[in-house]
């Protein structure tokens, strides 16, 4: 006589080919996003449901956990797990897990890309080449030099640190801004966010989303980097106070900015596209095939370790 297995729910398809194949080792396997009535799927299977796959762009609120009365475990695609009550999932005594370090080369990348980008006014050059502007009409503008200038990071964590280590090797000078300094780090640290911004060229955001950190940089840090500074932001659009970027850019007060999230994503304030001196990109921090598979195998590593030994591999945190 064969038991039948318990369910898990997916919110959203995995990048790799065999991850139906690996959840359904364990698990009777609900694709919600094929789902016509997800609502009504959820209400029919609510009793069976153990675990669900999730991640930073299907948000799992306490509504939907406690439409689960028997989940056990929550598996998200994405280091961030801001769109994800931890807190209250915790509470129930569910698992959170998340799929950290896979994606800091990559993230990383991106930020030094947008800095680059941003500095160097690539976006607005490609834009002045395709229109054949070249050698027709105005001169290209100057941009700013990267190497030797001064970096902020606002979240010297992981993804931090690897972004410290690509500025210096453009020779860059580093100081950081966190809740606490670190003891084990040789980059300067200030206490103070506006007194960082006031003192870089550059601000790169690198830390975590969420309620704690929501506006944390706000007109009076963005005024503080200045008209020759640019912010770089590859962590979430709630970080910064969206309107008052686009004030500070459109009146010159802030030289400039590349971004990779919003506050409303996929919506992207119309003023930021009309901007030459701002960069904008879809949120594709940890877009490549390398990296997106890498997570997706975490995910799948942190579903099966959950069905075979009860503990997910890379748990969130307690909140």
């Amino acid at each position: 006589m064969t038991t039948a297995k318990p369910a898990l729910l997916q919110l959203l398809p995995l990048t790799v080919p065999y991850s139906p194949e690996r959840l359904a080792k364990h698990f009777e396997l609900i694709e919600l996003w094929k789902a016509p009535d997800a609502q009504a799927v959820i209400a029919s299977r609510k009793n069976d449901i153990v675990a669900l796959v999730t991640s930073a762009m299907t948000p799992t609120r306490a509504e939907l956990i406690d439409a689960l009365p028997n989940l056990k475990a929550i598996c998200s695609q994405g280091v961030g797990y801001d769109a994800i009550d931890v807190k209250h999932a915790q509470s129930k005594g569910i698992q959170v897990s998340n799929t950290p370090d896979v994606l800091n080369d990559c993230v990383a990348d991106l930020a030094f890309g947008l800095l680059l980008a941003t500095a160097r006014k690539l976006g607005h050059a490609e834009r002045y080449v395709r229109a054949n502007q070249w050698g027709n009409g105005a001169a290209f503008p100057l941009g700013t030099k990267v190497s030797h200038k001064k970096v902020g990071i606002v979240g010297l964590g992981r993804i931090g640190m690897a972004i410290a280590q690509r500025a210096a090797g453009f020779d860059m000078d580093i100081r950081y801004h966190n809740r606490r300094a670190r003891s084990d780090v040789p980059y300067g640290y200030e206490a103070s966010l506006t007194d960082l911004a006031s003192w870089a060229d550059f601000l790169i955001i690198a830390t975590v989303g969420g309620d704690a950190t929501r506006r944390l940089i706000n007109a009076e840090v963005l005024k503080a980097l200045g008209p020759d500074g640019a912010i770089i932001n590859i962590a979430r659009g709630s970080v910064i106070d969206e309107a008052a970027l686009v004030s500070a850019l459109a009146s010159g007060e802030l030289g400039g900015a590349g971004l990779d999230v919003y506050e409303a994503e996929p919506t992207v304030p119309d003023a930021l596209k009309t901007m030459d001196n701002v960069v904008i990109v879809p949120h594709i921090a940890s877009a490549t095939n390398e990296t997106r598979k890498a997570m997706a195998d975490l995910v799948l590593d942190n579903v099966d370790a959950f069905a075979t030994t009860g503990k997910v591999i890379t748990p969130v945190p307690a909140l």
